[in-house]
């Protein structure tokens, strides 16, 4: 097995110009896939929140939900990077707490780093975490913990005060340690100018391709979810119609008794029929059981 990837590889790529592949995983089964398909690191999204749990937005997630989907994913043990999302509520609060959360991410998720929303607001929790050995990805653009505040799932910086912002809120996130940017839905003019002013790689997400790298929701990219589709996805199978018309034909041959056929089956001697046994009882005296009969116990 080749040694597994770190950290590293982030600067690594960009200093190469290779772009960085990241892709969203929640359990055993889908690290396992995004390890094979040979993904540069793995992201345990606070999205799980829509594609598994259910929710219609992010806001639900809670700290006990990611650190139990980055077990199920360290569970896969990929030779790539694991980075946990920092989901709502968990880092809006004080900066011990904040590393608290993130602790149980490293040290009982096995989780690598954490993915922090927001931009110099949130420059006391990032400090501190970095300060407690942590690595931090930032997030800037469109960031879905604040989908009240922005009043839906828009694009962002598209006015010239908009743009200036996030360029400044990324110089920022680069400056206090962050070794990578998540940017969403913003215009690739500007995740291009970005990502070209910041020595440490952005990772786009409906950006644009002048990003360092890209990320993608696994459920997106196979085709899963299609409650919503956004338009920077781009599904590179339809597995949701396979897995319908799959269970459609179980369904059907387990009504019609085709399955389970003979190659599904296993094969043994037959059950000989059980045999009465019959014992011979011991002649009791004559005379007992007439007195056992009529009462006489004696």
């Amino acid at each position: 097995m080749a040694n597994p990837k770190t950290l590293t590889l982030f600067n690594s790529l960009k200093a190469k110009g290779q772009p960085i592949v990241m892709l969203t995983a929640y359990d055993l089964t889908s690290a396992l896939i995004a390890d094979e398909g040979g993904v540069d690191a793995i992201l345990v999204g606070d999205s799980v929140g829509m594609v598994v749990l259910g929710y219609e937005n992010t806001l639900p997630v809670t700290t006990d939900d990611i650190l139990h989907h980055c077990r199920a994913v360290s569970r896969a043990r990929p030779n790539v990077p694991v980075i946990a999302d920092m989901p709502y509520g968990s880092f809006h609060v004080s900066a011990e707490e904040t590393v608290r959360h993130a602790l149980s991410f490293i040290k009982e998720g096995n989780a690598t780093a954490v993915k922090v929303e927001g931009g110099r607001k949130r420059a006391h929790v990032i400090r501190a975490l970095i300060d407690a050995e942590i690595p931090v990805m930032g997030h800037l653009g469109l960031t879905p913990q604040s989908v009240n505040k922005l009043g839906g799932y828009k694009v962002q910086g598209k006015t010239d005060d908009q743009a200036s912002k996030i360029l400044d809120e990324a110089r920022f996130l680069e400056e206090a340690g962050c070794f990578a940017i998540v940017l969403e839905c913003i215009p690739e003019e500007l995740a291009r100018q970005v990502s070209s002013e910041l020595t440490i790689p952005t990772i786009g997400i409906g950006a644009g391709v002048g990003c360092d790298g890209q990320v993608l929701v696994f459920h997106d990219l196979l085709g899963l979810f299609d409650k919503i589709r956004p338009k920077f996805v781009k599904r590179y199978a339809e597995l949701r119609e396979l897995s319908v018309n799959a269970v459609s034909e179980y369904c059907e041959e387990v009504r019609t008794r085709a399955f389970p056929a003979d190659e599904h089956t296993f094969h043994g001697k037959r059950a000989e029929p059980e045999q009465t046994i019959h014992v011979e009882k011991e002649k009791a005296p004559e005379g007992y059981l007439a007195d056992l009969e009529n009462g006489d116990k004696s």
